[in-house]
């Protein structure tokens, strides 16, 4: 009997290699850059829904519930949902994370159950 060898092929690795298009030009990113720096400066800058929140509780005379407060930046202008289907339970969790983490050094404060005011100085 003949002795068969059994061969294995020795597997291969492959640098890998970016190379940059020759049509591609370094500074084509740079025009883009300053069109979008123009477009924000000459834009009013949005409101976030916690400082939404914190301008109608200073508007307001008494304590909001979070519903309330939805409602009310949405009429005045102030901030509207991007589309989610309970923006009062995350205007409330923002206000609740905010209390927890600052503290004393808070702008909310919690009167009662579900309403919130601004803090008083």
């Amino acid at each position: 009997m003949a002795a068969s060898k059994t061969t294995m092929k020795k597997a291969t690795t492959r640098k890998a290699t970016t190379r940059k298009s020759a049509t591609a030009k370094p500074d084509a990113a740079k025009p883009a850059a300053k069109k979008q720096s123009a477009k924000k400066a000459g834009s009013a800058k949005r409101l976030s829904a916690l400082d939404a929140a914190a301008k109608v509780l200073g508007e307001a005379t008494e304590p909001m519930a979070s519903k309330e407060m939805i409602e009310t930046m949405a009429t005045k202008g102030y901030w509207t949902s991007p589309g989610g289907k309970t923006p009062h339970a995350t205007l409330y969790a923002a206000i609740i994370r905010e209390i927890r983490t600052k503290g004393d050094d808070s702008r909310f404060v919690k009167t009662d159950r579900g309403r919130f005011a601004l803090k008083t100085a």
